[in-house]
């Protein structure tokens, strides 16, 4: 029997279906969806186990249940003590299901795109559970989640025009100045106007390597020399790398096939 993790889900990597969906929807190309991706989670919707990036507020979770369970922990009227990013956050998601679950889900934004729980209903979700089982599921289905809260919030027009201004305080919330959102948002966007756009068979290699305990480095869709190095201890010649740091659809699926069934 698999091992039965909470919010662990099959955690496919993003595909070119998906990029070309959302930049079909939001009337973009992929320099703008790589933007904000690059911005909110560094391009990536997933831990190295499997379960989706997030970041609990615990600001939200005292609105939520209107300070019922306020600590200066899980539950406060000011927003912060976040501790560190990555598996950490779920610590502190879990100790907030405890006490009401609905809202506790709602607290914390999710995935590639960090949607708050909240606005589930912008993302295109009847409730908030079906929202984070979407969010375990696929990368795709995050970006397709991001990209129907850009529509509801209006906010996909002022990442056409490339307002970052505008599109970083609906995005990020008054604070954006502060956060310097819309500086980071330009930055980036003059690098992935100017330059290569990640990978994605690269891309989906470093996901599935980093998940099968290997040591890709930054999963950015660049073929670098840990990259290189992960894909060669992960991939001899008979598994389908037919020369050294070619990474082709066979490789991928040799890949997906190793990694550990998930309960779903």
């Amino acid at each position: 029997m698999p091992e039965v993790v909470p919010f662990r889900g099959l955690a496919v990597g993003l595909t070119s279906t998906g990029l070309a969906r959302a930049c079909n929807d939001l009337g973009v190309h992929a320099p703008e969806i790589w933007t904000v991706l690059a911005v909110e989670t560094s391009g990536c919707g997933f831990l190295a186990d499997r379960r989706p990036q997030i970041l609990y507020e615990r600001h939200i979770f005292h609105r939520l249940t209107k300070g019922r369970y306020d600590d200066g922990d899980i539950s406060d009227p000011k927003p912060g003590g976040y501790g560190p990013r990555g598996a950490q956050q779920y610590d502190r998601l879990a100790k907030a299901i405890v006490k009401d679950r609905n809202s506790a889900l709602q607290s914390a934004s999710w995935g590639i795109g960090q949607i708050m729980g909240e606005n589930y209903q912008l993302a295109g979700f009847p409730d908030v559970e079906q929202m984070v089982e979407a969010m375990s599921h696929s990368e795709d289905d995050q970006l397709a989640a991001m990209g129907a809260f850009l529509i509801n919030s209006n906010l996909h027009i002022s990442l056409q025009v490339h307002d970052w201004t505008s599109f970083a305080h609906g995005y990020n919330g008054p604070n954006y100045i502060v956060n310097r959102y819309d500086v980071r948002l330009s930055s980036e966007f003059q690098k992935y106007s100017a330059g290569a756009l990640p990978d994605l068979n690269v891309r989906a290699a470093q996901l599935y390597l980093t998940y099968l305990g290997f040591h890709p480095g930054v999963i950015d869709g660049v073929a670098g020399v840990q990259t290189l190095a992960a894909l060669a201890e992960f991939a001899p010649q008979q598994q389908g790398l037919h020369e050294v740091g070619v990474i082709n659809a066979k490789l991928i699926a040799n890949m997906v096939a190793a990694l550990p069934t998930v309960s779903v």
